[in-house]
């Protein structure tokens, strides 16, 4: 089973973001909801702030913010915390 461990956050390439832009939009306000990543999902974030919580260690959490490109592990258990309203460009694998 995957962990916060796991995701991996860096700041966007412009490559990153001409190759991301052909993707869907996700969109949401600040909030919190319990996801479970049943594939690796790789998204760029266009705006905005979240959090995510290891639902297996809720000490274990990682952060990201507009501008970051994040890969999300598949089997990843989790709870976004959704601190300023985010949208991003998502890809399922």
């Amino acid at each position: 089973m995957s962990t916060v461990e796991n995701v991996i956050v860096r700041k966007a390439t412009e490559q990153d973001k001409v190759n991301c832009s052909q993707w869907p939009i996700w969109s949401a306000q600040p909030s919190e909801f319990d996801w479970e990543y049943t594939q690796k999902e790789t998204c760029l974030i266009i705006e905005g702030k979240a959090t995510v919580v290891d639902s297996n260690d809720p000490k274990k959490s990682v952060t990201f913010e507009s501008g970051d490109l994040v890969i999300f592990p598949n089997e990843l258990s989790c709870r976004w915390i959704i601190t300023k309203a985010i949208k991003k460009y998502y890809n399922f694998e």
